[in-house]
């Protein structure tokens, strides 16, 4: 197979010599489809209050005049190669943050705001932070990972002011956000802001956002302006090649969109606050997700676009609340971060039988997306992840480097504008993922003949079966379908003879919990159910030979992606002590 070149046509012209912040509130770029200022931005979910593009700019200009007056911070010091850190959950004021941080020449690194104070500790060591801004909800857990990296108290700059039960004398050493906003309103301007050199977006970073850690601690990808300013664009010129009739587009300036997915991440950072602003859409700002908080949500403020995480198309599909809302304003659910199975696609489409369902791909290190949904399809192809944007080039490789053709799994490798610098202080694995411009996505893929991508798994975490590969999320789709099953993720065993044996940890679904409650001895029937429902459905090294463990929560990152190593760990040490609920049995290949 040659290589495949996205869809859409040619790019625009990608700025080079632009900060984030300037293009985002500075620049009107011949992709994005309506002017700046003219709908509302953001909406705060427990207020309902509306933000416009003036009051972000305000807020963005005087939260950065007043940083760089009180910390001293700018591009010319030394505490530029310094890093602030914003850990918060999503906000009105985050793309405030950020972009008040560009404004005066400094990256800014983000953090996941359910980090416990070692994981925070580990992202503050290595960007050489001295400065955080935090929300009160991470103040706890912020003051202790600040001492221990040695960053003073007034280094803490609080998001919103400290409830009265926390905190006592110790409110009085932080100022917080409205207060530095509202002094640098009124005060001279204290920097001066820098139009970068043609060439240098490419090289002057932007963000270090850390990826999810699946081997070894989380490393930084190193974003620059460029790439992520790129990545908008690819993504706008994608959307803007759509000819359909404005009701049937698949992107709509004006439209209501959901903003629960982690702004710290990649997922929330470039597609949901860059992208979809530029686009013309209202985002309604959520800071922490609860299912039945978001429905009302959804209720509420008539959001049109949902982007979600495959986790959360599982609860639209099996939460009884599902029914009790009005769930009509929504035209479109997009799902990202994590394969989303063939058999969830068609149960939401059942489910939500008017709306267009899809899933894109992409990751942190390629600024994020890399692949959209087909416009010409309102249910995506089950298991698609959709085509190639503009801009990107993508290979399928096998194993010996050689090019698959269509059809045939092997790892995808892609380049394009977007390509972050690599990993931060981390040469050794930027030269094994970064290679010759080419990133290497660690992700094993088929593209068919109509260009459209299909995950099959993690590369590390396919399960090899007396040399059969197996992948877990196959298995997860098809356990899905089950009526038992809530959620599920797949791990394995080791065995001498076998190699992997597959464990299926479930969550039952709530009738399969009331019938437990009830009878104690339904959980061994279900458990044998479940193993059977997969050997009738799938060849017999596919099997679940490890047996069934009922679970309470599947263990995920924010973004949505299962934690199978924490599983698979836990897994193999109940093994090792006889606790399975079912002895693990040899397979008959």
């Amino acid at each position: 197979m040659a290589e495949i070149h996205g869809a859409g046509g040619p790019l625009p012209h990608i700025p080079d010599d632009l900060t984030i912040v300037q293009f985002m509130l500075d620049h009107q770029h011949p992709s994005q489809p309506v002017a700046k200022g003219t709908n509302t931005w953001l909406i705060e979910d427990a207020t309902g209050r509306k933000i416009g593009f003036e009051e972000i700019r305000s807020r963005t200009n005087a939260l950065a005049n007043a940083i760089a007056a009180r910390w001293k911070i700018g591009e010319s010091t030394v505490s530029a190669t310094q890093y602030p850190c914003v850990f918060s959950p999503n906000h009105v004021d985050y793309p405030v943050m950020l972009w008040a941080l560009h404004r005066i020449g400094v990256t800014v690194t983000t953090a996941n705001p359910a980090y416990t104070a070692g994981e925070l500790v580990h992202q503050l060591k290595t960007t050489a932070t001295k400065l955080i801004l935090v929300h009160p909800w991470n103040y706890a857990t912020a003051v202790t990972a600040a001492k221990t990296v040695g960053i003073p108290s007034s280094n803490i700059i609080l998001l919103e002011p400290l409830p009265n039960t926390t905190g006592g004398a110790q409110k009085q050493q932080h100022a917080t956000v409205p207060e530095l906003i509202a002094g640098g309103a009124r005060a001279p301007k204290s920097y001066t802001e820098r139009k970068l050199a043609p060439g240098e977006a490419r090289t002057k970073i932007a963000l270090l956002c850390f990826s999810s850690g699946t081997t070894g601690l989380p490393k930084a990808v190193a974003i620059p302006h460029y790439a992520l300013i790129a990545n908008v664009i690819q993504i706008a010129a994608y959307a803007n090649s759509d000819k359909k009739p404005w009701e049937t587009k698949s992107y709509r300036p004006g439209d209501v969109a959901l903003a629960v997915l982690p702004f710290y991440h990649g997922y929330g950072l470039a597609y949901i606050m860059h992208f979809v602003l530029f686009y013309g859409m209202t985002l309604v700002v959520i800071p922490k997700f609860d299912f039945v908080n978001m429905l009302k949500s959804i209720q509420q403020y008539r959001i049109n676009y949902v982007p979600v995480v495959p986790p959360m198309i599982v609860l639209f599909c099996k939460h009884p609340d599902v029914k009790k809302f009005d769930l009509s304003s929504v035209r479109a659910i997009v799902s990202g971060a994590a394969p989303l199975s063939a058999e969830m696609t068609q149960q939401l489409a059942a489910v939500l039988p008017d709306v267009s369902i899809s899933q894109g791909y992409g990751m942190t290190e390629t600024s994020v997306i890399v692949a959209m949904p087909r416009l010409d399809k309102k249910i995506a192809t089950p298991g698609s992840s959709g085509v190639i944007i503009p801009g990107v080039t993508a290979r399928v490789e096998r194993s010996d480097g050689s090019l698959a053709p269509r059809g045939e799994p092997g790892e995808l490798v892609v380049t394009g504008p977007a390509v972050a610098l690599g990993y931060y202080k981390n040469e050794g694995a930027t030269k094994e993922t970064f290679v010759n411009g080419w990133v290497r996505t660690g992700d094993e893929v088929i593209i068919d003949e109509n260009g459209e991508l299909f995950i099959v798994d993690r590369i590390k975490e396919l399960l090899k079966v007396k040399g059969f590969q197996v992948a877990p999320a196959e298995l997860e789709g098809f356990l899905l379908d089950h009526p038992d099953v809530s959620d599920v993720c797949v791990v394995s065993i080791l065995d001498d003879f076998s190699g992997d044996l597959p464990l299926a940890y479930v969550v039952p679904s709530a009738a399969a919990q009331q019938r437990i409650k009830a009878n104690p001895a339904e959980a061994d029937r279900i458990r044998r159910a479940l193993i059977k429902y997969v050997a009738d459905g799938k060849v017999a090294y596919k099997q679940l030979t490890a047996g069934v463990e009922f679970i309470d929560a599947i263990p995920k990152n924010p973004s949505g992606k299962l934690l199978r190593r924490f599983l698979r760990e836990q897994a193999r040490e109940k093994w090792k002590k006889g606790q399975l609920a079912a002895a693990p049995l040899k397979a008959k290949l």
